[in-house]
């Protein structure tokens, strides 16, 4: 008997629940066949983008290929000769090949700026953006450099992976540049930062460079002894020492 009344109570809530749903609904039918359809609307705008943010990318990644043949090309100087006297970029095959390291990054800037101007927040663009900066670095535009690599810092994000490498190629160019106290603030700060992305005895060889084209010896002798205590396992271990030894000399 009570499992009955149990069941009836139930079917009753059941019923009660089914009205008030229908008198919520009826007299907001058209509101609401609006509200759906604004939601398929945005639904539908939403799969557009990213499709689109698809294709987006696979143009970007597209057009950033295109300009890395033309910086990875061979460079080929005039006159080197293969086997059996052939001309070496005739053995290569050897269309975009070139000359010079100049021509090779001559040719390939126009294009690695246009895939980073037509694509510049996506990682296809940053990364063209990134190349670019250093191709105009090692051409010796060296404040061109600069603003291309803050672009890349500026649109990938200090602490990613692009940005510190960004900040990197900055300080290197701003070395060059003859912008030596910014070169070592800029050092600095990646030393701060203490990223495993960039190793810190790179950072710091770099940084003891540039006291050493300051002149400034003390804070030279105290990064390359830096180098040398804490980092004994490093590649520029042993330079740091003949510096070391230069500066005591």
């Amino acid at each position: 008997m009570k499992r009955i009344e149990r069941k009836h109570l139930k079917e009753d809530e059941l019923a009660q629940t089914l009205r008030t749903a229908r008198e919520f609904v009826e007299p907001r039918q058209q509101v609401l066949k609006k509200v759906g359809i604004a939601a398929l609307v945005v639904l539908v705008a939403g799969i557009g983008f990213g499709v689109w943010r698809e294709w987006n990318s696979g143009r970007g990644q597209a057009e950033l290929a295109e300009a890395l043949v033309a910086l990875n090309a061979e460079v080929v100087p005039v006159g080197v000769t293969g086997s059996e006297g052939v001309p070496a970029a005739a053995s290569l095959g050897a269309e975009g090949t070139f000359a010079t390291e100049e021509a090779k990054l001559t040719a390939a800037l126009p294009k690695l700026k246009a895939a980073a101007d037509a694509y510049p927040g996506s990682q296809a663009g940053i990364q063209a953006r990134y190349h670019m900066a250093g191709a105009l670095a090692a051409l010796g535009r060296h404040e061109e450099a600069v603003t291309a690599f803050d672009e890349v810092i500026r649109r990938a994000g200090e602490n990613s992976l692009y940005g510190q490498m960004a900040q990197f190629g900055k300080a290197d160019a701003q070395s060059r540049g003859g912008q030596v106290d910014a070169a070592i603030e800029t050092y600095k700060g990646l030393v701060a930062r203490n990223s495993d992305d960039i190793p810190a005895d790179a950072i710091l060889m770099q940084l003891a460079r540039a006291y050493v084209q300051k002149g400034n010896r003390d804070e030279a002798r105290k990064t390359f002894s830096e180098i040398v205590d804490k980092h004994p396992q490093s590649p520029y271990t042993q330079e740091a020492r003949a510096e070391l030894g230069n500066l005591k000399g």
